[in-house]
């Protein structure tokens, strides 16, 4: 690459770090502190191997600590109220984030690890990881303009997953972890915030509809493949209310930073289709269970009634200024950092805080854990 183009690309980056986000801001677990989580009681005295997760930030639980992007969150104040409170591990929140709660929602572990974790031990792969990526999406641009690891390589990730473990137990027992496994996919704010609305490199091609044509195809061939692989029980989370986070409104919320509504127009039109092509694929896969989680409603009822779910602030995140700050921007030199985050939905610019994620579980996810088994 040219001098030139590779200080483009840097600039490009640099700047889209106060812009991008990760998927759909939302999934999770229950209403109660890390140390209390407990399980679901499952339908049909079902049991749960392992939980596997796939997106962006929202469910990044550290693999981007080992990758060379900006995308980056390990340092404090992220982490703030982590386990004993200032222990920063690339989680993009003051706690944990949703892969967490959801493995400790189906009783399997509290917490999920990332799978690039050079400290990773057997059990940990047996019980499940993380192979989500902070600033993936869909879209196979969106991993390329942040540098992180695409959908495509997360999936390369679990094939080579699925060796490791056949090696360790057996090809009978990787059948079974593989198959009756819960699988989570979160991702996709990412390409309609970042990538459509902030550059210009798919306005050439595409206009919002067929972009989010473009989305859903993308997330259907991944759905298959990982079909094809073995899973069965496998959630998706649409993207959420994304025009209300904070840096949102900094960025297209005029004077009065409003929530963008083009964006979330454009988030309302790819849930429709993608939930869709997931009753599509249903009848296609009908041994397998395809469950469409809703979390633009959820979560929009927490930001118009905040109050009813135990918050005040909702405008902007803890971090700094909260209007504005995200990753690398977002550390512990951040002037006004709120001491009381429990009050806020938001952590920094565009990730939820702790609290606002298990309120966030408790509404999108417990009514919809019979539709797994």
């Amino acid at each position: 690459m040219k001098p030139s183009l590779l200080l483009q690309k840097l600039l490009f980056q640099l700047s889209q770090a106060i812009l991008w986000c990760c998927s759909s801001i939302l999934i999770i677990a229950i209403i109660i502190l890390f140390q209390h989580v407990s399980a679901e009681n499952l339908p049909n005295n079902e049991t749960v191997p392992a939980v596997i997760v796939f997106g962006d930030s929202i469910v990044d639980s550290g693999n981007n600590n080992y990758i060379s992007t900006i995308v980056k969150c390990d340092f404090s104040p992220y982490g703030r109220d982590f386990g004993d409170g200032n222990y920063p591990t690339g989680r993009f929140s003051n706690g944990l984030v949703p892969s967490d709660i959801i493995a400790a929602r189906f009783g399997v572990k509290k917490l999920l690890p990332p799978y690039l974790d050079p400290n990773l031990q057997l059990e940990d792969l047996l019980t499940g990881v993380s192979f989500a990526s902070g600033g993936a999406g869909y879209d196979p641009l969106t991993s390329k303009l942040m540098s992180v690891i695409s959908l495509t390589e997360q999936l390369n990730m679990f094939k080579e997953y699925i060796n490791k473990i056949k090696e360790a137990v057996g090809e009978n027992r990787t059948s079974m972890i593989v198959s009756k496994s819960i699988y989570i996919i979160c991702i996709g704010s990412d390409d309609i915030a970042n990538t459509y609305v902030q550059t210009p490199f798919r306005k050439i091609q595409y206009d919002i509809p067929s972009y989010t044509d473009f989305m859903a195809s993308e997330a259907s061939n991944f759905f298959q493949e990982l079909y094809g692989l073995g899973a069965r029980r496998i959630g998706v989370f649409g993207v959420p209310v994304i025009g209300c986070v904070p840096s949102q409104r900094t960025i297209s919320g005029g004077i009065l930073r409003a929530c963008s509504y083009s964006t979330n127009q454009a988030a309302i039109l790819f849930n429709s289709k993608l939930s869709n092509q997931m009753d599509a694929l249903q009848k296609k896969f009908p041994d397998a269970r395809f469950v469409y989680l809703d979390s633009y409603n959820p979560f929009l009822d927490m930001l118009q009634n905040p109050t009813k779910y135990g918050f005040a602030e909702v405008e902007k995140g803890c971090c700094g200024t909260g209007n504005i700050e995200v990753s690398i921007l977002c550390n512990r030199y951040s002037l006004n950092t709120c001491s009381n985050d429990s009050d806020y939905i938001f952590w920094d610019s565009y990730h939820p805080t702790q609290k606002a994620y298990f309120v966030l579980s408790s509404l999108i996810l417990d009514h919809k854990i019979k539709d797994f088994f």
